[in-house]
């Protein structure tokens, strides 16, 4: 009888993130612009962070917006767990799909989490990472990021319906 070899396990890092909804009669939700993807604002733990702290840091960070002033939802939290590894190619990193960019060629398993949130309306937003930043109106389905960012809307478009419902 052979014996299956178990693989030692991938190293891990964690990340927190908000979804921003508006309260509005036409709700919209807060995505940032990447160089190569769009993505909701979020960003890896500190040493000693929480999630949720780290989210709402991330959250003012990227947006300029302060967790004090949005309503979190405390009845909703997304987890997601993926591997992650980033490539060092012509002296930049690139993101591969499935290293963590402090040590490239290694990878790790991610674990995401995200939090939402609500503005009563769409706000400016002060860039300081992104390309750029966009309201997307909510309206689900949504196809944007089929490994993320889509399973996430669904989770929460499934969370308001059934709040709304109950």
């Amino acid at each position: 009888m052979a014996s299956e070899k178990k693989e030692p396990a991938l190293p891990k890092v964690c990340a927190a993130g908000v979804l921003l909804l508006t309260r509005e009669s036409s709700p919209h939700f807060l995505l940032m612009r990447h160089p190569d993807r769009w993505d909701l604002p979020k960003g890896h733990c500190d040493d000693g962070e929480d999630f949720l702290t780290a989210a709402k840091r991330e959250l003012v960070e990227e947006t300029g917006i302060s967790g004090d002033d949005c309503e979190f939802d405390p009845d909703f939290q997304f987890d997601l767990h993926y591997p992650v590894t980033y490539r060092k190619q012509s002296g930049t990193y690139r993101k591969q799909p499935g290293t963590y960019r402090k040590q490239p060629d290694k990878t790790f398993q991610k674990h995401v989490r995200y939090f939402l949130a609500f503005l009563p309306q769409v706000v400016k937003i002060e860039l300081t990472e992104h390309e750029m930043s966009r309201w997307w109106p909510w309206s689900p389905p949504h196809q944007i990021q089929s490994q993320t960012i889509d399973p996430l809307l669904a989770a929460v478009a499934d969370h308001l319906s059934a709040n709304q419902s109950g």
